[in-house]
């Protein structure tokens, strides 16, 4: 369904991923009448699982949904992080530790599951979802905004959200950037926990491999019925600037010397489809009059510190909280300041998100010498020491002076030297 009028409507958000739903959900239960329009034929989201850390859980809770997504998900006891050459374990988050530190639980769930939720949430809240909607440009005005559909429809509403995504028409449009290959490709797979290598693997624990090159991830989902496996690769032929890259016989080179446990697990990979990664360098200026950037298509990141969907859903809370701050009784809303509150706060935090996840990549992905120092510091490091993520999972601020600091990088010098 489309249609060329929105009369009734105050916010038409493009794009029915996570994103997209979860901040049309938050702004339907502050009362607003909300539209989704979705190119595809039908909602729905590809992928294996998600990590949720507590400042998403936090919002899921605020949303009534954490006891929902617990249900459909995993609660892990811990994290570990191993060198994928040698096996060794380097270091480890408690996690059930870290819920009490925050206050809420890291979660690991199918991404589909997730979207599932925010699709009911967003039903249940009366946001019209629309289907077939391909928008292929944007009219930004100063007190409405108009989407222009490829039929050559239109509908215009006093605000617009562009959550369209990594190849966003409005990131273009306002933007003029593309995205940036990292040169790495992931591949996954799912299998279940009850048979075979399912049934070997700790399910209480999320854990990455890290290697030169490459790294490999596995948790269990829904409730430990899956097990979720991820591999990770720098891709010679993307670095040699061939189209045909990320192909299985990369694939298994990439990982030729890391552990029997890692080989075995790539023979359970889904080899006839991969991601390609892509991020893309952060900008300043989200809002363009009555026309935001939100999720991905603001700041599509590397997935190192699992942050993307949750950047995402962040933001259309904290756009909600603007809402419910100034809506007045008579329901009439400035959107002038809610939309400039959130340009305040949300560019920069997602900023040091983006270059941190690029960062983190290249920490993971050492060899040589610098791969020595970095497995030196990770083993020195206290299990309950979380100077490297309380400025991530501490709060989702909604002013930028309530923006938790930065951490402070380790440089890989610092290694004792008697550990490398």
């Amino acid at each position: 369904m489309t249609r060329s009028s929105a009369e009734a409507t105050d916010v038409i958000v493009v794009g029915g991923g996570i994103g997209g739903l979860s901040a049309a959900y938050s702004l339907a239960r502050q009362g607003l009448r909300v539209r989704v329009l979705e190119q595809a034929s039908a909602f729905g989201e590809v992928g294996a699982g998600i990590q949720l850390a507590p400042n998403c859980t936090r919002i899921l809770d605020d949303y009534g949904l954490l006891e929902e997504a617990r249900s459909l998900g995993v609660v892990p006891d811990a994290m570990v992080m191993r060198d994928a050459v040698s096996g060794e374990e380097l270091t480890r988050l408690d996690l059930r530790d870290m819920e009490e530190r925050y206050g809420y639980p890291y979660l690991v769930i199918h991404r589909s599951d997730l979207h599932a939720m925010f699709l009911r949430a967003a039903s249940h809240a009366g946001v019209e979802l629309v289907t077939n909607a391909k928008i292929v440009d944007y009219t930004a005005g100063s007190d409405e905004a108009t989407v222009h559909l490829e039929d050559g429809s239109t509908q215009t509403a006093p605000f617009v959200i562009a959550a369209d995504g990594l190849h966003s028409p409005a990131r273009y449009k306002f933007a003029g950037d593309q995205p940036v290959s990292s040169a790495y490709v992931a591949y996954r797979g799912t299998m279940p926990t009850d048979s075979g290598r399912g049934a070997e693997v700790d399910l209480a624990e999320v854990v990455v491999h890290i290697g030169p090159d490459c790294h490999f991830v596995h948790y269990g989902l829904r409730g430990g019925e899956l097990l979720n496996q991820v591999a990770v690769f720098e891709s010679p032929k993307a670095l040699a600037g061939e189209e045909d890259w990320g192909t299985p016989d990369e694939l298994d080179a990439a990982f030729a010397a890391t552990t029997p446990f890692i080989q075995d697990g790539l023979a359970h990979m889904w080899r006839d489809k991969w991601w390609r990664m892509y991020d893309r360098d952060p900008i300043d200026q989200w809002v363009h009059g009555r026309v935001a950037l939100l999720g991905d298509s603001a700041h599509p990141p590397l997935q190192y510190i699992a942050q993307g969907a949750i950047m995402a859903i962040e933001d259309g809370w904290v756009l909600g909280e603007h809402v419910r701050r100034l809506r007045a009784e008579d329901g009439s809303l400035d959107w002038d300041r809610a939309l400039a509150a959130y340009q305040a706060v949300r560019p920069e935090h997602c900023r040091r998100v983006v270059e941190t996840s690029r960062a983190w990549g290249v920490l993971w992905h050492l060899d040589g010498r610098p791969r020595e120092q970095r497995n030196a510091l990770l083993r020195a490091r206290e299990t309950g020491d979380y100077s490297m993520i309380d400025w991530l999972y501490s709060t989702t601020a909604l002013w930028p002076e309530d923006e938790p600091e930065m951490f402070r990088p380790i440089p890989l010098e610092s290694a004792d030297a008697s550990l490398v």
